[in-house]
Order: structure tokens, then sequence, then C-alpha cells
């Protein structure tokens, strides 16, 4: 649709918290006085999104704690751990996701510091999802707080063009869930996702391709998504700086150089993204992991450490009704070398008795006097919850044992029933069992 097209069969500009449409040049709302206006010259004609919620983890911790709303707040735990999430007002002192802890406190020491809550946030980010599918059909989810939507088609629908209903979107969940996201508009994925991040937190922000190539002109190569440090160092020594070099470049030129990711490099450059928006991939794996507060080399404190990771992974497989059919140790050395092992297993399970049984089986094959900071457990190949091995009678009583024991749980608090090896007493013998 062209551009004096939209300006006909829809607003250029409107309030984002009353819906009025106001004149291309308002600086408040008429009816209502807000400040918070979308306009945009293509407005009427842009229906692919981005939506991420902002800072999730620690929204969601404020949220529940009205205390720490205007506190700095970082989501992670021990000197050893990383940053899994900070509040905006931590970012002003520096603190970022995947910062080391004690980084973060450096920079930030008065920072209110809590141990996330994967199950919670699991839970908010599906009545997000919820709320976004209930726009249309065609969500994308990337992650537990963000996800594209295309609302092509959907004004009919709605009644209203897909940024009214965007806007709408973002005030009924700020009102009934109470976290705020961020809105990317355009015509592409590539675009919509640049827009997001353009007016954070409670954003909204339209963007098209024509201005989209003025604007990307003076971003280095990196900010492309796919170009990692070592692919913008290549670039960098071929001459490719800006994106504006990749701008001026010629598309066979390039083809030349990087072959098909010279094509991809030469579109995205322009703003030019024909990646369709796919509903619902469905997780790919499903994992939990720790740093420890101290490196450990002992079999028994790591088996310990084991069972309680197979238990994560399997509540995590059980409330989203899977199983997995691939299960992988994670662990990493004190001087950070990363090892991965994994094992295959049919039927598929969701049971954290068979998850923890081959995870351990890998671990006793890593204990060779190496000393470890950090260890995950998780399950791949995933399919319905209905595969999960069931089959003889040993199965069928594990997986009893485990729903009494999930039910209790449920029940009266995730301490109420604790499988003796993951009892925090004193040091059980043990050692990794012999081929």
């Amino acid at each position: 649709m062209s551009v004096a097209r939209s300006a006909v069969d829809g607003p250029r500009a409107f309030c984002r918290d009353c819906l009025a449409d106001l004149d291309f040049a308002a600086r408040r709302c008429g009816q209502c006085g807000s400040p918070r206006l979308v306009r945009h010259r293509a407005l009427a004609s842009l229906a692919l999104a981005h939506i991420d919620c902002d800072a999730f983890y620690a929204t969601v911790e404020k949220r529940d704690n009205p205390e720490l709303a205007d506190r700095p707040v970082i989501i992670g735990g021990g000197k050893r751990g990383v940053v899994s999430a900070a509040c905006y007002i931590s970012r002003t002192f520096g603190v970022r996701s995947a910062m080391p802890m004690f980084k973060a406190l450096a920079l930030c020491p008065q920072a209110a510091v809590i141990r996330p809550d994967m199950a919670k946030y699991v839970r908010v980010g599906r009545e997000v999802r919820q709320a976004m599918q209930a726009l249309t059909p065609l969500v994308e989810p990337l992650s537990i707080d963000e996800a594209f939507l295309d609302l092509s088609g959907t004004q009919r629908v709605h009644g209203m063009i897909p940024a009214k209903v965007l806007a709408r979107f973002a005030r009924d969940v700020e009102r009934d869930i109470g976290i705020t996201v961020s809105v990317g508009l355009s015509v592409n994925k590539f675009l919509a996702k640049i827009a997001s991040d353009l007016d954070k937190p409670r954003g909204f922000a339209a963007l098209d391709q024509d201005e989209a190539r003025e604007m990307l002109a003076e971003r280095p190569v990196g900010f492309i998504y796919g170009v990692g440090p070592a692919s913008q160092e290549k670039l960098v020594q071929r001459g490719y700086r800006l994106i504006a070099d990749l701008q001026r470049a010629d598309e066979h030129e390039l083809m030349k150089q990087f072959g098909g990711e010279g094509q991809r490099l030469w579109r995205l450059a322009r703003g030019m993204d024909d990646r369709r928006v796919v509903p619902d991939r469905g997780a790919k794996n499903i994992s939990a992991e720790t740093t420890f507060e101290t490196d450990i080399r002992d079999f028994a404190t790591l088996e310990r450490l084991l069972w309680k990771l197979s238990e994560k992974v399997s509540a995590r497989l059980k409330s989203s009704d899977l199983a997995g059919s691939t299960v992988t140790l994670k662990l990493k050395t004190a001087d950070f070398r990363q090892r991965t092992r994994s094992q295959s297993i049919q039927p598929p399970t969701q049971l954290a008795a068979k998850i923890f049984a081959l995870s351990r089986e890998m671990l006793a094959r890593e204990i060779d006097g190496t000393v470890f900071r950090l260890m995950g457990t998780g399950v791949s190949a995933l399919k319905p919850g209905s595969a999960a091995d069931e089959s003889d009678m040993l199965d069928r009583r594990s997986a009893h044992a485990e729903r009494a024991m999930d039910d209790l749980r449920k029940k009266f608090g995730s301490t109420a029933v604790i499988r003796g090896i993951a009892y925090e007493g004193p040091e059980r013998p043990g050692k990794p069992p012999q081929d």
C-alpha cells in the first residue's frame, strides 16, 4: 500500500492512551491531554510488529514488590553468577545482562539482588503470549518475553488499524498484567525489531523501509543481526566498517566475497527482509544450570546438585506437557572451558529420575580431578508429553511416585518433599560409578 493511500485509509497520528485520531502536527491529545502520541506517514499500512517486554524479570519482581519500584534491581545470584536481568535504573549505572555479578555489584552496590524465579516468569510470559494470540494467530515467540506478530488482514476483525490494536494491547497488558512492553511496527521483521528498541521502555515506534536505510547507514556492520565480533572483524578488514559501506557495495561483489551471507548483508543493509512470521515454533530444548559459589571437583557434591537441576528440568517439561529424547550435560571448568555431552533415550521422558540417571552417567565419565565452576542439564528433541515413557512397571512406579511428589509440592510448597540425594545435610560419601 502506498503512503498516499495510507493517509486516506487510516490515521497518520493517534493517542496511545485513548486511541483518538489526531492531526499529524499535534503535540498532545486533544481529548485526554496525553503527550504519548504515535505518528508516522505510513502508519495505516504497517502491520508487522515486534513486541518486547521491558526488563521483563526485573519488572515482574517490581510488580510483586512495590517497595522496589524506585530502587535498582538486579536479577541473578551469587558472586560467581551472572546478571540474568537488570531494571532500567540499574542500567544507568552500567549494569547489563550476562555481566558477572561481582562487576554488576561493583557498579551498583546499592542494588536489590533477587534470585530468578523462572516458574513465575514463565507464568507471566504465558499471560502476555495469550494476549498476543488474541490479536492474531500469526505470533512467533522468540523467547519468554518477546515475539513477532503479523496483523495483516486483521483490521476488519478489530475495527481499527494494526497500530491502534498494538497500542491498545500495550495499554491492557500494563493495566491487567502489571508489566510494560515496547512495540516496534514496520514492514518486516528486521525493521520491527530495530523499531522496538528505539523508544524503550513503554515505547512505540514505527519505521518504514525508506527512512530505515538512512538510519542504518551510520551504524556499524555489527548492528545487523547474525554479525558477531568475528564476522564484523572480517567485514572491517574488507573495507565494510559501516552499514553505509554495505549499502554502496555491489550485490554481486558481496556475494563473490561472502557467498550467500553477502547477499543477506546487502539486503538487510537496505532494510529488506522477506522472512515470514512463523507461528509458535515451540521450545527446542528445556534446561537448567547453576554457577557454583566456589569451584567443585567432588563427585558427590556435583551429583547432589545435578539431581536438583534434573528436577527443575522435569518440572518444566511436565508444566509444558513435553517430553525429550536427548539428554545433554553441560560443564564449565575453572578456566572457562566448556564441555557438553549428550545421550539419546527412547521412548522420550519427562521423569527427573531418568534425566538424572543419564546425566549422572555422563558426569561420572568427566570426573578426573578437573575443577568445575558451572553445571547444567537439559533435554532436547522434544515431543508431546503423551510420548513420555511409562511403558514398563518400573517406569510406571517411578512416574506415579514423581507425580505424587509433584502434587504434594504444589499443595505444600517446593520443600514439602525432598529426595534423599538432594538433602543439604552433612556431606555423604560418594564416588563415580566404575565402568
